[in-house]
């Protein structure tokens, strides 16, 4: 595996997707408000959603950062890259709106809390964050860190894997939105 094609990559796809996140942040107030019939989220409740599913899973992230380069002190990195095979089709169904059924924790549904302009911000923060974790960890760290994602059973992940993950649950949500922008 080449894990100096696959950071690139990730880094591509988090450009790719929250600039696709972004863009929604300059539509009008009735696709922002819009409330589809079934009793799905509005736009900005979708953007506020990004956010706070973010912010959980940084907070992983940053612990699995830490330890992975600390373990970097302790492994074997080339042994692990020489090992190590990215199975992208496990993670593919993450991006695809309505792909498999899982309800969310409570903490990460909208609340109303922020208004776009924060939420905008922060999810701009967010993405810069990922970014410079794979700036930091640029030699292969982020394979040295496991932690389980229960998420469509992907299980044990390593620390690349889940900035791919918060990529792509971003990418998700934007299908959901023009879904939503299609139904106006």
């Amino acid at each position: 595996m080449d894990i100096f094609r696959l950071i690139q990559d990730i880094k591509t796809h988090l450009k790719l997707s929250f600039g696709e996140v972004d863009k929604w942040f300059d539509k009008n107030n009735e696709t922002l408000n819009f409330q589809p019939s079934n009793g799905g989220w509005t736009v900005q409740q979708i953007l506020e959603h990004i956010y706070l599913t973010n912010f959980y899973l940084l907070i992983l992230i940053e612990k699995g950062s830490r330890k992975a380069m600390r373990n970097y002190l302790n492994l074997d990195l080339n042994l692990e890259i020489e090992n190590y095979s990215f199975n992208q089709e496990k993670f593919e169904k993450v991006g695809e709106y309505g792909a498999f059924e899982w309800i969310r924790p409570e903490h990460m549904e909208p609340k109303g809390e922020l208004n776009l302009n924060e939420i905008r911000s922060l999810i701009s923060q967010q993405n810069h964050q990922c970014l410079n974790y794979l700036d930091l960890m640029k030699n292969g760290e982020g394979l040295l860190c496991k932690t389980t994602m229960t998420v469509n059973k992907l299980g044990k992940i390593n620390v690349y894997e889940y900035i791919y993950f918060l990529s792509l649950h971003a990418k998700r949500h934007v299908t959901q939105m023009k879904n939503n922008e299609l139904k106006l």
